[in-house]
């Protein structure tokens, strides 16, 4: 049996997705940080005949200790992963540390990606035709700040997210030159009306109060992305709003995807350990 793995998958796209390859008959498990919202998940699953297909952990995967436990959980439990969806996210307006030590939108958006993509790779390589979905910038977002990518100066607010957009982007292409057999598929959604997850000053806060009305239906965006991820055009493939766009640009550079994969090992060399195996 096929198997789903979510992060961000108990609201918005992640959700709808989720439900969705319960509906082809996948295992699906969601990660997320909210007990309530994973529950309803399990309930809402339940509702439809596929509670025992259905599972949710709880995890904080800004945390790096988090995202190796996750890792661990699903590599001991589950026998391949056929579809990995890496949505979680949480804006901030402010700059907030992990406990880690790290620009809070970095960790989340950026590092777990990269934890959990490469931690889970030899479990996708087990799949007959596995995919990797990362709700990237397309190219859209950069430059990336090579020499402040913590954001310590002039931390840009929602341009945090923006930014951790374009680093997934170059974790995207090292990935498919590190596993060939994996297909990879960044998508930019645009607008779409979701619960826009985070900390928000006020001028934010009524500008997200309007997105979430204005925003085009979830059911909407996974229209878009579905077709691609059930039959990627290549092992790395680009989506804006449905559209595929170029993945040869600058943006998508093999050298500083290589620079990037560097600097986020010697990172990673400094934060805590993995934690004992636990159970779910």
């Amino acid at each position: 049996m096929a198997t789903a793995v979510l992060t961000g998958g108990t609201d918005g796209i992640g959700r709808a997705l989720a439900e969705t390859y319960l509906g082809r008959g996948h295992d699906v498990l969601v990660i997320g940080t909210s007990q309530d919202k994973g529950e309803a998940f399990l309930a809402a699953a339940e509702r439809a005949g596929a509670g025992g297909r259905a599972r949710f952990l709880r995890a904080d995967l800004s945390l790096v200790a988090e995202n190796r436990r996750v890792v661990d959980l699903v590599t001991r439990t589950c026998p391949a992963v056929d579809v990995l969806v890496l949505g979680a996210r949480f804006h901030r307006s402010t700059r907030v540390k992990t406990a880690d030590g790290f620009e809070s939108n970095f960790a989340l958006y950026y590092l777990s990606r990269y934890l959990l993509g490469h931690g889970l790779a030899g479990h996708l390589g087990r799949a007959q035709s596995p995919t990797v979905l990362n709700f990237g910038g397309c190219g859209l977002m950069g430059p990336v700040r090579w020499n402040d990518l913590q954001l310590r100066r002039g931390y840009p607010g929602t341009g945090a997210l923006a930014h951790g957009a374009a680093l997934c982007d170059l974790l995207a292409v090292q990935f498919t030159r590190t596993y060939p057999g994996i297909s990879y598929v960044l998508n930019l959604p645009g607008v779409v009306a979701t619960s826009f997850a985070g900390e928000y000053d006020p001028a934010t806060a009524a500008h997200v109060a309007r997105l979430r009305t204005s925003g085009k239906p979830v059911s909407a965006a996974v229209a878009e992305i579905l077709p691609h991820l059930d039959a990627p055009a290549a092992p790395l493939t680009a989506v804006v709003e449905g559209r595929r766009v170029a993945t040869d640009t600058a943006a998508f550079d093999p050298a500083d995807a290589a620079r990037l994969h560097q600097l986020t090992e010697r990172l990673l060399a400094q934060a805590p350990a993995q934690p004992p195996a636990a159970q779910w």
